[in-house]
């Protein structure tokens, strides 16, 4: 038998084999399309097998951010075969979020999830929601600027507290729509954790995103330029402030009220009196009324320096005009 015989018999062998697989497999079945999916989920007593239910509103999907897209768009396991699992695994938001998805993945709710185990941390569902999602610009959105606090407050439910007795939160009820939430300090979705010594020194940075004379100020202060040269070992806004409630100084609960500084202070400066808390953690100069000896001191040094300088470069300037002139005697 040649090798032509051989290589032609071999040929018509596997166009049978796939023939006869493909006829045994049947005809491939369409993709499931989301009016597929909204004809089961579509019924508000759908449940599954553990009595949950499985129910989504069509009409919550069509007002949401992500319309456009059909259902296999996100759980592409379910337009494989149906009816689908049971159980389907969880939509990977990072397919098209990536960016973001990085950012999350870096941050301390995904240690918590995907690290140490706690199933209650927070993912991109609890945050954005599920069918429902909406542009973070719209007031119906969880993540909308005003819903930030009661959003992170669902797992933070002390920390919300806190805020809400603040002077932000009051700022934020009162219309001040740059005032401080949540994801401002911590950051919306690479949120850190907030007792590492990386966190405490930019955090003084934060405060001054609002508070630029106030931190500038601080940084006249030994405790500014110690953290401005690293250290975390000093005193920073919130040490004083508080981190979530912080109130007025006239506030007799707030922490750097004249009722509490000794406190406040004591908590570093074991010993503190009521003399040693006079001193001005945010000295400004320019401010007569803040300090009118260090308003002087300033003044005097405004005067004295440029006088210093002054008298001596003419000084220098004559001596040089008179060496020219005498031919270089002395």
């Amino acid at each position: 038998m040649s090798i032509r015989v051989i290589r032609f018999a071999l040929v018509v062998a596997a166009v049978c084999a796939m023939s006869v697989s493909a006829a045994a497999s049947g005809p491939s079945s369409p993709p499931a399309t989301s009016e597929d999916c909204v004809a089961c989920h579509g019924d508000a007593g759908a449940r599954r097998a553990d009595g949950r239910s499985i129910a989504v509103d069509a009409a919550r999907v069509a007002a949401s951010i992500h319309a456009p897209l059909g259902c296999v768009d996100c759980h592409a396991e379910a337009g494989k075969e149906l009816p689908h699992p049971d159980r389907l695994a969880k939509v990977a938001c990072g397919s098209c979020h990536d960016d973001v998805a990085g950012k999350y993945h870096d941050s301390i709710h995904a240690w918590a999830k995907e690290k140490a185990g706690l199933v209650g941390a927070p993912s991109c569902a609890d945050c954005h929601g599920t069918h429902d999602v909406a542009p973070h610009t719209a007031a119906t959105s969880r993540v909308y600027r005003d819903r930030v606090p009661a959003t992170c407050g669902a797992c933070h439910a002390g920390v919300r507290e806190k805020y809400d007795a603040g002077v932000h939160a009051a700022a934020l009820k009162n219309g001040a729509s740059n005032a401080p939430v949540c994801i401002d300090c911590h950051a919306a979705h690479a949120t850190a954790r907030t007792d590492t010594d990386a966190w405490r020194l930019r955090v003084t940075g934060e405060c001054g995103t609002c508070h630029a004379n106030i931190v500038g100020s601080y940084r006249r202060t030994f405790h500014g330029k110690a953290t401005s040269l690293g250290s975390a070992r000093v005193a920073a806004c919130a040490d004083c402030h508080g981190a979530h409630d912080i109130r007025t100084a006239a506030d007799t609960t707030s922490t750097v009220s004249n009722a509490r500084l000794v406190e406040t202070c004591g908590r570093c400066h074991q010993g503190a009196t009521a003399k040693f808390v006079q001193y001005d953690p945010h000295p400004d100069p320019s401010d007569y009324s803040r300090g009118a000896v260090l308003w002087w001191a300033n003044r005097f040094y405004w005067l004295l320096i440029p006088g210093c300088f002054g008298f001596f470069g003419l000084h220098s300037a004559l001596w040089y005009w008179r060496s020219r002139n005498d031919g270089g005697r002395s």
